[in-house]
């Protein structure tokens, strides 16, 4: 890019400090929601005997509601007009919602059937995630839509990203601690940690609704009939599908983050079988050496990002990033080594640039978006962009997980032999570590190498778009604060 054709971001455009740490308290909330449950549903197999047959169901039927209920809140939300804003009144009262029935839905009594406690998980489970989607939904369609400046929307996600990856760091340790001393055994521990996670997000996801100010939107429609409603819904749905640019973000979002979701999932087997021949201590110390190192490398990552970002544009720096990522994962063959198994440590700070780098950019690429698509639809449509996002991905993790049961099987790995495992067997699970990831991340670059939205292009749609219907600002920016 030339040098008149990076632009500086005005005084204006810029986010508060006040206003990106309020967003970012909102971004921990909500990865602390999307990591606690996956992280403590191992309790109900190894605490309360379930079959894991169906804690497998638990963990997929409510994704079925999250497919009609992320859409349809990203659309009433975009088309909510209240004194407080379009997103603040959803994001107070996900808050508060899903802390509560989070704290409430591990309160299982003791010395019931498996059915008991299958049914009341699934119902308890099915009430949280539809409060988590009146809270992430329009908390993520916020963030698209704080500024109108091309680097500022890349400053505010690495700032908040970076404080979100915070969740990730404590997650991990989540079972450590359910198990400790200090509770009578898991459930027990369960039940109290679940109290202090529901407090965490009843009071920290608030923030973000209180402290943080909308800008001016488009006019109102006026009120049309449910059924017609529900016509244009479906509509904007298939205009949504319809956008170039924003296909190839989901396209390419899907191949990183659920190609290093899905290698990773032979990660462990490889570590037992492979590197320590069946020891699982050894292997577990590993892992979680492997996943602490690249979550802190992440932490660093993310700004480093950002600012490579604002130098030299969103499409080249994913390409930067997600090819360093696609080494990491290379190197992992060199470091699955039995004679000297730390040697994998090595790959931590590359692997890290993969899912550190993914959602800074992804963030403010389809902020960008939003504006492209409302040049040509003449809406603004944050909530419904954000909500088939991130669905996209959560349809993705879910074939991910149903994949990894699928390429265990088909390497022929048996569970009965506990220290060793076919040659062909260990062969094959390592290449499913290092190769799916390698494979999507190259893609992944392949479709973003004609992501035709540059900083360049972005302005001169800003200013069509401000030509048209004048500059929206938020409160607190226009007051100059």
């Amino acid at each position: 890019m030339s040098a008149a054709a990076h632009y500086k971001t005005a005084p204006e455009d810029r986010i508060s400090l006040k206003q990106k740490s309020a967003y970012a308290v909102g971004m921990l909330v909500n990865n602390l929601q999307a990591a606690a449950l996956p992280a403590m549903v191992v309790i109900l197999n190894l605490g309360l005997g379930m079959d894991p047959l169906l804690v497998g169901l638990l963990g997929s039927i409510p994704r079925i509601f999250d497919a009609v209920s992320d859409p349809m809140l990203g659309y009433i939300s975009d088309n909510t007009r209240t004194r407080w804003g379009r997103r603040r009144p959803f994001i107070f009262i996900g808050a508060l919602t899903a802390g509560l029935i989070f704290a409430l839905m591990w309160q299982l009594p003791p010395g019931h059937s498996q059915m008991f406690y299958f049914w009341i998980f699934l119902a308890a489970s099915i009430l949280f995630f539809l409060a988590y989607t009146v809270y992430a939904t329009p908390f993520v369609a916020f963030g698209y839509e704080m500024t109108p400046d091309y680097h500022e929307r890349t400053r505010l996600h690495a700032f908040a990203n970076t404080v979100g990856q915070l969740a990730w760091l404590g997650v991990p340790w989540f079972y450590a601690l359910m198990a400790s001393a200090l509770f009578r055994d898991t459930v027990h521990g369960a039940r109290v940690l679940a109290i202090w996670v529901g407090v965490i997000v009843a009071v920290l996801g608030v923030i973000p609704a209180i402290f943080c100010r909308e800008r001016k939107t488009l006019p109102p429609k006026a009120a049309e009939g449910f059924v017609k409603n529900m016509a244009v819904f479906f509509k904007g749905i298939g205009t949504t599908f319809r956008c170039k640019p924003f296909v190839k973000i989901c396209g390419a979002t899907f191949l990183v983050f659920n190609g290093f979701q899905l290698g990773m999932s032979f990660s462990l087997y490889v570590m037992i079988y492979y590197v320590f021949s069946g020891e699982n201590a050894a292997a577990g110390k590993l892992m979680g050496w492997f996943g602490m190192l690249t979550s802190i490398f992440t932490l660093l990552v993310i700004p480093l990002t950002g600012w490579i970002a604002t130098h030299l544009g969103k499409r080249n720096t994913f390409l930067i990033t997600i090819t360093l990522s696609l080494i990491g994962y290379a190197l992992k063959w060199v470091g699955y080594n039995p004679e000297h198994p730390y040697w994998l440590l090595f790959a931590c700070p590359l692997v890290a640039f993969g899912t550190g780098s993914l959602f800074t950019l992804m963030g403010s690429m389809i902020s960008d978006v939003c504006d492209y698509d409302e040049l040509e639809t003449h809406q603004r449509r944050e909530g419904v962009f954000g909500a088939i996002y991130w669905w996209m991905i959560k349809v993705g993790m879910a074939l991910a997980g149903l994949l990894t049961g699928v390429l265990l099987k088909a390497s022929g790995f048996d569970v009965a032999l506990q220290t060793a495992q076919p040659e062909r067997t260990l062969l094959l699970l390592r290449l499913f570590d290092v190769g799916i990831p390698v494979v999507t991340s190259a893609l992944a670059l392949l479709i973003i190498a004609k992501y035709t939205i540059t900083e360049e292009r972005a302005h001169e749609i800003r200013a069509e778009l401000e030509q048209r219907r004048g500059k929206v600002t938020a409160p607190e920016t226009a007051k100059g604060s």
